[in-house]
């Protein structure tokens, strides 16, 4: 399974942003509000500037104390992106996930940001394709 159809199975018009200088506190807010583990930092949606996701907040919450929610996100977000094409396959994204120790990774094509996908994403793409695999095998070897 490649991450364009991952995306396309999310059913998601739009991938959540905010912009760098709103506090960590309204983006705490957002991720609570909207259930997601990380958002994109982006003063224009389609151009991202960052990443800030609760890993990142509860780091610098431990460090700096309640302190930390009045800061700029972009004080605590990692701006060195690593993104996928959506031509990348799921196995390929969930490699570069796990050695990076990352659990969202934008989607990038021609410059733009088309979506976010998720270290859950990539993990549900990637045992459906081993299930239809399965099934495959076992609808030959019955005869099927």
């Amino acid at each position: 399974m490649i991450v364009g159809q991952i995306l396309k199975a999310k059913a998601i018009e739009e991938t959540i942003t905010i912009r760098p200088d709103m506090t960590v506190g309204e983006a705490a807010e957002l991720l609570s509000s909207r259930k997601i583990g990380a958002v994109i930092v982006a003063t224009d949606p389609k151009k991202p500037e960052g990443i800030l996701s609760e890993r990142d907040i509860v780091r610098e919450l431990g460090k700096i104390g309640s302190e930390v929610l009045v800061h700029k996100v972009s004080d605590f977000m990692t701006s060195k992106l690593t993104s996928c094409k959506s031509d990348d396959t799921a196995l390929a994204v969930l490699e570069r996930m796990s050695t990076g120790r990352f659990r969202h990774m934008p989607v990038i094509e021609n410059g733009e940001m088309i979506g976010l996908v998720s270290i859950g994403d990539v993990v549900k793409a990637r045992l459906d394709e081993l299930a239809m695999e399965n099934n495959a095998l076992e609808g030959m070897i019955m005869g099927h």
